[in-house]
């Protein structure tokens, strides 16, 4: 392999001259927080911000309002692809850190972009919505990642560094109870009682909790019911289904079908389901692209925690099914736990303090996607096990 270190240089020279700008993106998103599938500013703003680089915007993308995609010297050689992530939460904004590792996506394809002109093709694709219906699903179901050879983000976390990220598969389903209204005092034995139906669907399935392996379930009440003196017509709940690997999660959710259909039938109503948001599937391993990254990250001065817990999910999963992709986590509290989705996280990555982890961050991301579309051996290893834990987990 060539030596490259100039280029790495030119990456690092080109995050300290524009940082400044990238902060004040990234402190003006945590700002104007917008919803999933309502990140029309944001968008807009980081697509303006692309163009005016020199790549080749398409916004919005593969029909999505929110998304976009950029790309500079497409057909250049190997495809490099920084993925950006920039909705919020409802009333508690940015406290999932979007706004920072959105902000260090951009500047880590910006340096990229330049630091390695004619070596490949680096695209940054804005992926709106991942803490709902996660635009990554259904943009890797079209076929958006299938011709990258990385595909990755860093996931702002507080307490630890990881080059190793592991999340369950999801499917999200709403279930609809129909039953016949009635007074609920004068003549309730007139109504069928749709709730009743919900109500036996929860008992159900914490019943089934013995039976089943390796599964997480989680619902809520979405509709109870229109007023007490009302025998309710209609009911509904919705419910979070995880597991290890998508492969599990198929295997159980035909006992999850059989709790509905035997909740109705015991309530003598009617039932239905159907998809809620999009499903996020597990993320795959992949050794050598974790390796490297651990290399990386360890040269910059990061204690690197590569032991991981697998929890929650993340439409980063369906992406790692279709090229080989990482998700590295990134310790923004100087070892300190503050858990995620709470005001104190919020506050964390937000001000003038979040300017050496958008640097550092964007630093360790550019330098990978350097390594990767310059050293062909590494793609290579990377490939080998894209296609290793791809058949391993459809065997399982």
């Amino acid at each position: 392999m060539a030596d490259f270190q100039k280029n790495e240089d030119d990456i690092r020279s080109y995050i300290k001259t524009h940082l400044a700008e990238y902060a004040a993106l990234s402190d003006w998103m945590a700002e104007n927080p917008e919803l999933g599938g309502e990140e029309f500013k944001a968008s807009a703003k980081m697509s303006d911000m692309l163009q005016k680089l020199g790549f080749d915007v398409e916004y919005p993308y593969l029909g999505i309002p929110t998304a976009f995609n950029a790309v500079r010297g497409k057909g250049a050689g190997p495809v490099a692809a920084l993925l950006v992530e920039y909705d919020a939460l409802p009333g508690i904004g940015h406290a999932c850190g979007h706004n920072l590792h959105g902000a260090m996506s951009l500047l880590a394809g910006a340096a990229l972009a330049e630091a390695a002109d004619g070596f490949g093709e680096i695209r940054v694709t804005g992926t709106p919505a991942e803490e709902t219906n996660g635009a990554k699903a259904p943009m890797a179901e079209a076929g958006a990642f299938d011709d990258a050879d990385i595909a990755m983000m860093i996931h702002t976390e507080a307490g630890r560094t990881s080059a190793v990220y592991r999340s369950l598969a999801v499917r999200c389903l709403e279930f609809s109870f129909k039953g016949r209204p009635a007074h609920a005092s004068g003549s309730p034995w007139e109504g069928l009682n749709a709730l009743n139906g919900v109500q036996l669907l929860f008992h159900a399935l914490d019943m089934q909790r013995q039976h089943v392996k390796d599964m997480q379930i989680h619902g809520i009440i979405t509709n109870g019911g229109a007023a007490p003196n009302i025998v309710p017509e209609f009911a509904s709940a919705k419910f979070y289904f995880r597991a290890p690997s998508k492969k599990c999660l198929e295997l159980e959710m035909e006992k999850v079908y059989n709790c509905a259909r035997g909740a109705a039938l015991a309530a003598g109503v009617e039932v239905s389901w159907r998809t809620g948001e999009a499903s996020s599937d597990d993320m795959l391993p992949n050794q050598a692209a974790e390796g490297e990254m651990k290399r990386i990250l360890s040269g910059m001065g990061y204690a690197v925690n590569n032991r991981y817990i697998t929890g929650g999910s993340s439409d980063m999963g369906n992406v790692s099914w279709r090229c080989p992709a990482i998700q590295p986590l990134l310790d923004v509290a100087a070892g300190q736990y503050i858990s995620p989705h709470t005001h104190e996280f919020a506050k964390l990555v937000y001000g003038p303090q979040v300017r050496e982890h958008l640097a550092r961050g964007a630093e360790a991301l550019a330098v990978m996607g350097l390594r990767v579309i310059t050293d062909a051996a590494l793609r290579n290893r990377i490939r080998a096990d894209f296609d290793s834990a791809r058949e391993k987990t459809e065997a399982l």
